[in-house]
């Protein structure tokens, strides 16, 4: 059997996303809309697959050709005649929910790739015996034949998502590097093109000099009439003496599902600015531009406290090895009015909260444009993961100038914090129940103060195209030097183009930092009802939680290649090295040994320290973190975040040792079972499911009902057009 890193376990956690009373509070209209906003997430989602790796399209297509012949429960008894376990059934189940819930074979959190936990040989005697493969043979053992090894093999280079050497990845050609990389960012930035919907391929012509073809994920694959936005951008390009070529059409049929979904929507929109988002993300989706996507946005943000709240497109780049590209996602949610009450309050109290971040005032927003902040129950998020929270737009321009929304995703923190004793790890004993208790208040609170005054706060100093500065360069002083500003951030450059490979952890990391800050002000507790001795509890493991998370972060570290796999963990390991360097016996880790005779762990941290001495070294780091941000030091921010993220042996902590405690005791992240809407007739219905591997197993079944099939064959063919990229699947 393969190495338990590599697997999901058959007792892995699976919950049901429960979004039953808030979808029937919608009004009819408000579900059909809610209705076909989620159709076009799910479409769209289908584009992970072939983001992820080159295999993930064929294994999806061979799953869902295998359960939609015979449900899980008429599988298992062909599978136990063919000599399987219960076990080894038990483990094929869950890996194919480990499938369909990251859209894809690597893990969304952490991008480790996952194999199924039972013999090669009698998987595929499953598969080859199968009501499916006896139905469409062919069809059936040509899908074994492409992904059937690639599912099992933890070759090296196949462990983890990465460029080059390091990894695996569908964002580039397999000849990509990290220089490779960086060149196509320049030149992307010298047309002022995102790199959000792109993903990019090289090849090498007869005079043995590479090409570059940048693609951008669009319906139109075709030129259209003159005067279309994109027109001019797509043509052959001479840059640094490299060739490129700008195209489109990447997922077009997929995009078109969803286009047409969003069309459909916008019939049932609530008001203007609905109808001219959805509008704008079609123009987006057809023509493959991000612009559109950005007008788009503009709509989205002005539409303010939406009874249905949704977001669509190529939106975060955690998973690009570079930084820069977007995964697809999109979700759709309504609002949880009592939560969302406490978060208005503290959108209200942002601006004196504000002024208490540890930075000048020059390195904050000219003025601060009040976001909506809402709590929702997701009913669709479609994509690799689920997150608890979300603080979008990521374009910088429109977050500096026009604003952004923040949402908490109510029902997905209730099965995030659902904790058991006995699972709990790496805390003393007292500190346990206390733990479970509160945790799920404070991460609450620290995630209010996260994505709102973490990612909503701060200014990047640019200079236009014109030469003009949305800052004093002659009279703005760096903090940390005493001097002026010697850096800023060109026409063209972005967060993510400029710190490229360590935008998305060091955003995270700052984000993460403001909340742990912000939460010993009583004011913001008072907001979430907490005062006197609960206030303190709130804030002690709140802290407890994030040191003993950057203990856990050390699963996300791979030794091999030096780097790390998680943009959220790598941000929380950092924090808890800030906090480890304060002293004082402010946070310690020290190792031992379980009950069960193997190596185990304790975190400590000394509540009486945490506004003495944690306070002040969290103020130094995050202000420094805020000033390389502001002024775009890429060389000195490299130079702070990857010393702090460095992991090595060294004592005290020894932590490439404590790594492997980590490993022996992990406990795997859980899977959600979402809901499908259906409509019948003019009314939307709810189709809920059981919380098992079966159970999600299903509801990807009766995801598609219509078209699956010509899905899967859709993801094939598009997988197959692209083979030569990676030399295998063919």
């Amino acid at each position: 059997m393969a190495d338990t890193q590599y697997i999901l376990p058959n007792d892995i956690g699976v919950c049901s996303l429960d979004c039953r009373e808030a979808f029937h509070l919608l009004s009819p209209t408000e579900r059909l809309y809610a209705h076909h906003l989620s159709r076009a997430a799910w479409y769209g989602g289908l584009a992970v697959l072939l983001q992820t790796s080159p295999e993930a399209p064929y294994i999806y297509a061979l799953l869902s050709r295998l359960f939609r012949a015979q449900d899980p429960d008429q599988l298992r008894q062909h599978a136990l005649a063919e000599g399987l376990t219960e076990e080894e059934y038990q483990a094929f189940l869950v890996y194919a929910a480990g499938v369909y819930s990251n859209m894809g074979n690597y893990k969304s959190f952490g991008d480790t790739k996952f194999v199924p936990n039972l013999p090669k040989e009698k998987l595929e005697c499953v598969i080859f015996g199968s009501k499916a493969a006896q139905q469409q043979p062919e069809e059936v053992r040509g899908l074994w034949q492409i992904c059937g090894e690639l599912m099992f093999s933890l070759e090296p280079r196949l462990r983890h998502l990465g460029l080059g050497k390091e990894g695996v990845t569908t964002y580039f050609s397999g000849n990509c590097t990290m220089e490779d990389a960086k060149l196509a960012q320049d030149f992307l930035d010298s047309q002022n093109l995102s790199a959000y919907n792109t993903r990019l391929f090289k090849e090498v012509n007869k005079e043995g000099k590479p090409c570059y073809e940048v693609r951008l994920a669009s319906v139109l694959s075709t030129d259209p009439a003159e005067g279309l936005e994109m027109t001019s951008k797509l043509k052959k390009y001479e840059f640094q003496g490299r060739h490129f070529q700008v195209t489109r059409g990447d997922y077009a049929p997929i995009l078109q599902k969803a286009v047409e979904h969003l069309e459909k929507a916008k019939a049932y929109a609530a008001n203007h600015h609905q109808e001219q988002m959805l509008a704008q993300y079609i123009e987006s989706f057809t023509q493959g531009s991000i612009e559109a996507h950005k007008r788009g946005s503009r709509f989205w943000i002005q539409d303010k406290g939406p009874i249905v709240e949704s977001y669509i497109g190529f939106i975060e780049s955690y998973r690009d090895p570079f930084g820069s590209r977007g995964e697809f996602e999109g979700f759709v949610a309504m609002v949880n009015k009592a939560m969302s009450a406490k978060f208005e309050r503290l959108v209200a109290s942002a601006e004196q909260l504000l002024k208490e971040l540890p930075w000048p005032p020059a390195f904050e927003k000219d003025k601060f444009l009040t976001p909506d902040f809402t709590s929702l129950d997701v009913l669709t998020f479609a994509g690799s993961g689920i997150p608890a929270g979300i603080n979008i737009p990521n374009y910088d321009d429109l977050r500096q100038t026009e604003g952004f929304k923040n949402v908490s995703l109510g029902n997905v923190l209730a099965l995030a914090n659902a904790t058991q004793r006995e699972k709990l790890t790496f805390l003393e004993e007292e500190d346990k129940d206390l733990y479970i208790r509160w945790k799920g208040p404070s991460f609450e609170v620290q995630v209010g103060l996260h994505e709102l005054l973490g990612h909503g706060s701060g200014k990047l100093f640019a200079q236009d195209e014109k030469g003009v500065f949305n800052f004093d360069h002659e009279a703005v002083i760096n903090p940390e030097t005493g001097e002026q500003i010697q850096s800023w951030y060109r026409s063209g450059e972005t967060w993510d183009s400029k710190f490229s490979t360590i935008a998305s952890s060091y955003e995270e990391c700052r984000a993460e930092s403001v909340g742990l800050y912000l939460c010993l002000n009583p004011q913001v507790l008072e907001i979430f009802g907490f005062e006197g001795d609960n206030a303190e509890d709130v804030i002690y493991v709140n802290w407890l939680n994030m040191v003993r998370a950057g203990l856990l972060a050390l699963e996300f570290y791979t030794p091999e290649a030096s780097n790390w796999r998680q943009a959220h963990m790598q941000a929380r390991f950092v924090i808890l090295r800030v906090l480890l360097e304060a002293g004082e016996g402010l946070v310690t880790v020290t190792p031992t040994t379980g009950s069960d005779g193997r190596p185990d762990a304790r975190v400590r941290l000394d509540r009486s320290k945490i506004r003495s001495v944690g306070r002040p070294a969290l103020e130094q780091f995050l202000r420094k973190l805020q000033v390389l941000k502001s002024t775009g030091d890429v060389v000195a921010g490299r130079a702070l975040y990857e010393g702090y993220a460095a992991v090595t042996d060294a004592p005290p902590e020894r932590f490439l040792t404590l790594r492997d405690t980590v490993l022996l005791r992990k406990e795997s992240r859980k899977l959600i079972v979402q809901p499908n809407t259906r409509l019948e007739g003019s009314e939307v219905q709810l189709l809920e499911y059981e919380a098992s591997a079966a159970g999600l197993i299903q509801s990807f079944c009766e995801r598609f009902p219509e078209d699956g099939p010509e899905l899967e064959e859709v993801l094939t063919r598009l997988a197959k057009a692209d083979a030569r990229f990676w030399g295998e699947p063919q």
